[in-house]
């Protein structure tokens, strides 16, 4: 029997989008329809066409509702997840002035550290906006904006961050929500609200900023005519304000006020990711200390370098991406696009302990353990930024979600568990930003609670591995060159 009723969940992320058909009773995935992104740039450069979004989330879409085999009708509400931090400059009609500065554009490394010490040094920032300005943040782009394209800022009717661009195209609303407009350095997590003496310090002014919705699942508006006609859908479908991929991705795996409080997720993408919801607002310079989607607080470390930069050793080794052993003595710091956790925008990859007798498959096995170490000497951090102290049993033996692209990999999960010496849970929902989007759009449509809906779904169910004993030996000679080769080879 078809479902009475549908939502829908996009996932923009910085590759591609996926648009997920979701069954808003059950959860059940109905389709999932992806359309792929160009990103241009070199040097540090990273950028996309803010119009290809659109046109991606469009062709996605209708392959999704081909698939899923639904009528239009039946759609109630749609919600959109963006990939963070990235700037997007509109013109008075709505139409970009010029391609977005990605999260992973680390040009605004000098601004970030004019930033920093412009207000106080680290603490300063924390304390207000719950993270400091490093390369990925918004702030800084609008900064080597102002230094590298005047014109475009003087031309500015509009500033936005990814996922608010797509939300405004499908109703018409200039609105963002506390989770992604967290991770701009402009907005206060200490208030709720964006900070004018920050605007001041960026001369960014506040006309030009979304509304701030209380929550990503709060209803902001209905499809315009224009988005109903050419996504196919009927113009009385519900939008959600929508929020950052991470928020959503927390979301879909039910972590939040009204689901798992103080529990760890560890994504494996283009960039790794390890965060966990909390009631307590983060304040440590070491993280982004992120509002959730849902109200409450999203401490998260973000490593620039993951999936990508191991499948580019691979590919220089020539080796298969899982034709990989340990790596015995040597150590690879695979920062081939600079770093952001630890900050160092300007690292190389760095490769050290090689031996006669050492094999390429250490080698890639070196990269895997350097790129997984950096993900995961953050978890403590994040854990204590809940609250939680990550020496109590109680806590180690909670278990990690692992997520993202990299968590369907042999090589990936051994690492992981060797690393860590935690239990893993493999979640089996395998689009889980995507079904974290749909749960706003079913709180939109509704008035559900979407961490509560999410959670309902069993979106975070999956197979529970044991722990391994943890593998100090490589823990602390990753930890010994990460410290000696910081600043004289990576800073």
């Amino acid at each position: 029997m078809p479902p009475s009723s549908v939502v829908i969940g996009v996932d923009s992320s910085t590759q591609s989008t996926k648009a997920a058909v979701v069954d808003g009773a059950t959860g059940r995935l109905l389709a999932v329809g992806r359309a792929p992104h160009e990103v241009t740039g070199t040097d540090g450069a990273r950028e996309s066409d803010p119009e290809a979004w659109w046109s991606a989330l469009r062709d996605a879409l209708a392959g999704a509702l081909k698939d899923a085999d639904v009528p239009a009708s039946a759609v109630t509400g749609i919600g959109v997840a963006g990939q963070q931090h990235g700037l997007v400059v509109l013109d008075g009609r709505g139409r970009p002035l010029r391609g977005a500065l990605l999260w992973n554009d680390t040009r605004s490394a000098p601004q970030a550290a004019e930033l920093t010490e412009a207000l106080g040094g680290p603490r300063a920032w924390t304390a207000r906006t719950g993270s400091v300005p490093v390369p990925s943040m918004t702030a800084t782009k609008w900064q080597w904006l102002r230094a590298n394209d005047p014109d475009t800022v003087r031309s500015a009717a509009a500033v936005r961050l990814p996922h608010d661009f797509l939300t405004e195209r499908l109703c018409g609303s200039a609105v963002t929500d506390p989770g992604d407009a967290s991770g701009t350095c402009w907005y206060s997590t200490a208030t709720g609200a964006y900070d004018d003496e920050l605007l001041a310090l960026l001369d960014l002014p506040a006309r030009l900023l979304p509304a701030v919705a209380p929550t990503g699942g709060t209803r902001v508006g209905t499809l315009t005519a224009a988005a109903a006609e050419e996504l196919g859908l009927p113009e009385g479908v519900a939008v959600a304000a929508g929020t950052g991929d991470n928020m959503a991705a927390a979301v879909g795996l039910g972590l939040g006020g009204a689901g798992l409080l103080d529990h760890a997720a560890l994504s494996l993408g283009t960039s790794g990711t390890v965060f966990a919801g909390g009631l307590r607002r983060p304040d440590d310079p070491a993280l982004a200390g992120f509002a959730a989607a849902d109200g409450t607080y999203l401490p998260l470390a973000c490593t620039l370098n993951c999936t990508l930069a191991v499948d580019r050793i691979a590919v220089l080794l020539g080796l298969d991406r899982d034709d990989a052993t340990p790596g015995g003595e040597t150590v690879l710091l695979p920062y081939l696009d600079g770093e952001r956790t630890p900050d160092l925008p300007h690292a190389a990859g760095l490769l050290t302990g090689l031996r006669h007798a050492t094999t390429p498959q250490q080698v890639l096995g070196a990269a895997y353990e350097g790129a997984a170490f950096t993900a995961l000497r953050a978890l403590d951090a994040v854990l204590e930024a809940c609250g939680v102290d990550p020496a109590d049993p109680a806590a180690a033996d909670r278990p990690l979600r692992l997520v993202g692209g990299g968590a369907r990999g042999r090589t990936w999960l051994e690492t992981v568990r060797r690393l860590s010496g935690r239990p893993v849970i493999l979640p089996e929902s395998g689009e889980l930003v995507a079904l974290g989007a749909a749960a706003l759009a079913l709180g939109a449509a509704t008035g559900e609670e979407p961490v509560a809906a999410a959670a309902g779904w069993a979106t975070a169910q999956g197979p529970l591995l044991p722990a391994l004993p943890r593998d100090d030996e490589t823990w602390e000679r990753l930890g010994t060159v990460l410290t000696r080769a910081t600043p004289a080879l990576l800073d």
